[in-house]
């Protein structure tokens, strides 16, 4: 019989945990495990039948979509980090009524310096900020040269926060509109900033559980912060969306196609390049960067390797992918973690639906 389920845009959904994850205790005191919990709550996936391949799906998203009108208030933190200096954006979700009262005190250039429904905290609102309060925070990471302003980014806050979450998106230093003060953009394995985030609100509000969640290069920075944290690590769960993992394999696949060399890492590529315009006077102070092989990046892999090379020492893009990647990071993870991956991902080809793999963690 022909499987006709993609008609009705029936997905597949399948499960990959350890075969003894660590219990979890229910607010009732039941016990239960994170698989189970997954296979209970995450609901069927359910795809537009007329977009029934990953190459479809994919460059839909290019198709614009305004998405749920998110607020927010930008505080721009400096770097504690000694090697990392500078600054960068964290983007703070308010009330849509105390983002309009914002938006309407600002002038049309200062708005034009900012995403959309976005505004800077004044210092009083940073310094009345903190709170005793005990309501679930979770803190996100966006994707590459994206930012808080994304639709995938708000169409997962907006239900969170209607519920009465906090929520915050750590910007990567250069992207959505925030300036960088320093030559170095984020990478891969730019785990600092959200680092200090996560201690900066465990100030700020000392009785709140925080959770995080993370898209593509930002799922695989959070993969790599969990598990460089450990059993030190202070998130009750973490979720990795969209995860490359093994970035070295990722490149290389996306070179073996004219789909993947022509489309997907030429138009990462663009971006990249975009992000280097708006912040060629800084970008260029860095030693042993050549403007003019920078300027002839088509591909993400070309940038890697004449910016994100001689920015960061490594001898070669593949050094980068290398250190950078989170399939190895995922042992050390010991936080509840659920990685989601679509099977027919064009960029990302490590596809399966991974939850934590070691019995210390679910």
């Amino acid at each position: 019989m022909v499987n006709l389920s993609w008609l009705l845009g029936h997905g597949k959904t399948s499960y990959t945990s350890h075969d003894n994850p660590a219990p979890l205790k229910t607010k009732a005191g039941s016990k239960t495990s994170l698989p189970k919990l997954a296979a209970v709550s995450i609901p069927p996936c359910r795809l537009n039948p007329f977009l029934f391949n990953g190459h479809l799906q994919t460059m839909y998203t290019a198709v614009k979509d305004p998405g749920p009108p998110i607020y927010y208030k930008r505080q721009i933190l400096s770097s504690d980090h000694s090697v990392y200096p500078g600054t960068f954006a964290v983007d703070f979700v308010v009330s849509k009524q105390a983002g309009e009262t914002a938006s309407s005190s600002i002038s049309h250039d200062e708005a034009a310096k900012l995403p959309e429904r976005t505004t800077h905290f004044t210092p009083s609102e940073w310094d009345d900020l903190p709170s005793n309060d005990s309501k679930p925070m979770i803190i996100a990471l966006h994707g590459l040269t994206g930012g808080s302003h994304e639709v995938y980014l708000r169409e997962t806050l907006a239900p969170l926060t209607a519920s009465g979450w906090s929520a915050c998106v750590v910007n990567g230093r250069g992207c959505a509109l925030s300036q960088i003060t320093t030559p170095q953009l984020f990478n891969s394995r730019a785990t600092w900033d959200v680092r200090q985030t996560i201690k900066t609100l465990l100030t700020m509000f000392p009785n709140r559980p925080l959770y995080a969640i993370g898209f593509s290069l930002g799922a695989n920075i959070l993969t790599n912060y969990c598990s460089e944290e450990g059993d030190a690590c202070v998130l009750e769960a973490a979720v990795a969306c969209c995860n490359p993992w093994n970035l070295e394999l990722c490149n290389t696949e996306l070179q073996r196609t004219w789909l993947g060399l022509e489309v997907y890492a030429r138009t990462m590529g663009k971006n990249l390049m975009s992000l280097f315009e708006r912040h060629r006077e800084q970008i260029l102070k860095v030693e042993g960067l050549e403007e003019e092989k920078v300027m002839s990046s088509r591909y993400i892999f070309e940038f890697d390797r004449h910016v994100q090379c001689p920015t960061w020492g490594y001898p070669t893009e593949g050094a980068y992918y290398r250190d950078s990647q989170s399939v190895d990071a995922l042992l050390g993870v010991r936080v509840p973690f659920l990685g989601i991956n679509a099977e027919d991902d064009p960029v990302r080809f490590q596809t399966r639906i991974l939850l934590s793999s070691r019995e210390e963690k679910v």
